[in-house]
């Protein structure tokens, strides 16, 4: 992944855009910044029968694309004007802003795609500075490793205006599944560290599960087809548990949050006792028991978002 609030602007903002019949399946795009990601764009785009033009600032990295059939522009102004749309990938926003910031760099006129990893305040920032600067912005994130692009399995976030988005989707779909989520230039940022967040944790409680069963002589992978039913079976209540959220009601139509915290006191009693790491457990159990203690024992785990929602101790 790459680093990428607000809802979705509505119901189908979550989907991929229809293509533009208006656009060309094979119009030009450029692609700068050629680091792995880089590169899997540009060979993407290629692939897909799109003119491509690259530049990097060690123009080595374009070689195998030459190869592909991608033109090596001289300059980031060749690069630019090469193309109406430009695709940025290099390592953060600063490395942007220095970049496209010479004083005779013209960007009037061009679409610059920002799939560049940061947070939500610098990509609405950047937005801004480009449109001081004359151009049309997106700000984005991919949600795929390297070799993943180019498939229906990578999936590449954007944010910003919508009609920017719509003239340049069919061009975007060479890379993947591509998702416009609203307006908010900080939306894609907010998705991708989101996203981050869940798979984080989802890696930290098979890890936290693998020690325990590691201690009984149980190995990774046979642990590892239960524990991908159990994450499968609580993605299954999200929708549910989302409508609660939502509403600001959370009936436990299932199980209380002090019946939850009584089983988080027996996986921190197992683990300590089979000489594993606690600390994951006893952070859930510390903001269940705060949650309890404010009233909300009786509610079902979903009332939790009111501890997620406020800043924590230092």
């Amino acid at each position: 992944m790459t680093d990428r609030a607000a809802a979705p602007e509505n119901a189908s903002a979550a989907a991929p855009a229809a293509a533009s019949p208006a656009a060309s399946p094979a119009a030009p795009v450029t692609v700068v910044g050629l680091g792995l990601m880089g590169r899997a764009l540009a060979g993407a785009f290629l692939r897909a029968g799109h003119p491509t033009t690259v530049w990097n600032r060690t123009s080595s990295k374009a070689a195998a694309l030459v190869a592909e059939g991608a033109r090596l522009a001289p300059s980031i102004g060749a690069a630019l004007d090469a193309s109406p749309l430009t695709i940025l990938c290099l390592t953060d926003y600063d490395a942007v802003r220095e970049l496209l910031g010479a004083d005779d760099l013209k960007l009037d006129g061009t679409t610059l795609v920002n799939l560049t990893s940061g947070d939500s305040a610098q990509a609405r920032a950047t937005a801004r500075w480009a449109g001081r600067r004359g151009a049309r912005y997106l700000d984005g994130a991919v949600m795929a490793v390297p070799p993943a692009i180019g498939t229906a399995e990578a999936v590449v976030l954007h944010s910003g205006p919508r009609a920017d988005f719509d003239a340049h989707s069919p061009t975007l779909e060479a890379l993947g599944t591509v998702t416009h989520l609203g307006e908010d230039h900080g939306l894609a940022s907010l998705y991708d560290v989101a996203g981050l967040a869940m798979m984080w944790s989802v890696l930290n409680a098979w890890l936290q599960g693998t020690a325990m069963l590691r201690k009984a002589g149980v190995d990774a992978a046979t642990y590892a087809p239960f524990a991908r039913q159990i994450a499968a079976g609580v993605a299954d209540w999200l929708p549910g548990y989302a409508e609660q959220i939502d509403a600001g009601s959370f009936p436990a139509e299932v199980s209380a949050l002090e019946t939850d915290a009584r089983a988080m006191e027996h996986l921190i009693g197992e683990s300590e006792a089979l000489g594993v790491n606690a600390e994951l457990p006893k952070l859930f159990k510390a903001m269940a028991d705060r949650a309890i203690a404010a009233g909300h024992g009786g509610e079902q785990y979903p009332v939790l978002i009111e501890e997620f929602g406020r800043p924590g101790a230092d």
